[in-house]
């Protein structure tokens, strides 16, 4: 059976997702218990504590916790990670609460969804946390706009949980747990892998970046990401339904997986590409492409910082390495994809292809050059944008 890389920590995954009769009884007995709301994002972290997806985490961080990831980067025995992940309770609602005290957590559709065993009631700063996450405090930022806008109280523990929420009948053609990818790539016999995280439909230049991954690796998963998104986003629905005609029309199906992650953008630039690293590790993954701004949003990182993190940190912090490719563009003397490591010619040749030009373009239903993207992927594109 084909070796695949460890999880991160090099310890087994940690699913939390509770199955059959066990997850009954749990379920029956958490409707007695005194049940706190999930915002979208927790939403998205506890179903990927439920999947494994954040092993070795088994559960939502505690103050000491929170202070070593925010300041050093490393969970406290150690194992390297590097931004925290948190539950939030409201003030009212916290009031009530104490130590190995059993809570349900529920959804924004009052669905009981998991429980935690209260391990520790605490207060953080938000602002600390923002400084060190993401570099500014800036409420244009909508990673720093959701965390100022949740209580400072948390709580940590362990977690129990009963569902994935809606991704597995929403996606159900694409939608893949750690376990699975893992089993996937296992039978397909590969051991290289390199993942392609996208919250985007893929144009020219993702689709140059991948056949360039496939060069070296014996199969690429594209991860979409499935969880919320910002308002001017495509839809995640949409996109991976774009990027499904991609892969039927343009790409050798038997070296790719396209699947999809239960998980909400932080677009905490650089700090994020690690974490998208770490996770890509626990799905089997051995590198992970790191292009231009991976992570990022309306330039508050540079380029190609997401890339220079990985070299600030410690040789051994994790096992998967990054993929760094350079930033790819249609050169109309080269009439064809390049790099600037492969062209020479000026920026007057260059078409610069950017996803937030694309979905700029489609909004305002203007013109899209020739080579930014597929045409029959573009007409999917359209039709959506023409039905809004």
């Amino acid at each position: 059976m084909t070796e695949l890389i460890k999880p991160h920590g090099r310890q087994p995954l940690q699913p939390r997702l509770l199955h059959g009769e066990e997850k009954k009884e749990a379920l029956k007995s958490a409707e007695q218990l005194a049940k706190i709301p999930l915002n979208s994002r927790e939403l998205s972290d506890l179903v990927m504590l439920g999947i494994g997806a954040y092993s070795p985490l088994t559960g939502f961080m505690g103050y000491d916790t929170w202070q070593s990831v925010c300041q050093d980067m490393v969970l406290l025995n150690g194992v390297f990670w590097p931004l925290p992940i948190m539950l939030s309770v409201q003030q009212e609602l916290a009031a009530s609460l104490t130590p190995q005290q059993k809570i349900a957590l529920v959804s924004d559709v009052g669905d009981i969804v998991g429980t935690l065993m209260i391990q520790e009631k605490f207060q953080v700063d938000l602002k600390v946390e923002c400084s060190r996450v993401y570099g500014s405090c800036d409420l244009a930022h909508p990673g720093v706009s959701t965390t100022l806008g949740q209580s400072p109280i948390c709580v940590s523990g362990s977690v129990d949980v009963f569902s994935q929420g809606s991704f597995p009948e929403k996606f159900s053609e694409i939608y893949l747990t750690p376990e699975q990818t893992r089993a996937e790539f296992q039978a397909k016999g590969w051991h290289d892998v390199v993942a392609f995280q996208t919250r985007n439909p893929i144009h020219r230049a993702h689709e140059f970046l991948i056949k360039t991954a496939l060069q070296v690796a014996d199969g690429v998963l594209i991860h979409s990401v499935l969880g919320s998104l910002k308002q001017d986003d495509v839809p995640a629905e949409v996109a991976t339904k774009a990027i499904a005609r991609l892969i039927e029309g343009y790409f050798n199906k038997q070296h790719i997986i396209q699947s999809g992650i239960p998980y909400q953008m932080r677009y905490a630039g650089p700090k994020e590409a690690l974490l998208h690293g770490i996770i890509r590790q626990n799905y089997g993954c051995s590198q992970l492409i790191v292009g231009r701004d991976h992570a990022g949003v309306n330039g508050y990182y540079g380029p190609f910082e997401a890339q220079m993190i990985f070299d600030k940190i410690a040789p051994d912090a994790m096992d998967i390495k990054p993929l760094k490719l350079d930033w790819a563009f249609w050169c109309r003397e080269c009439q064809g994809m390049a790099t600037q490591k492969t062209c020479s010619h000026d920026t007057l040749s260059r078409l610069q292809l950017s996803g937030t030009v694309l979905r700029q373009a489609l909004m305002n239903g203007d013109p899209i050059p020739e080579h930014f993207s597929r045409e029959d992927v573009l007409r999917i594109l359209r039709d959506y944008y023409e039905s809004t």
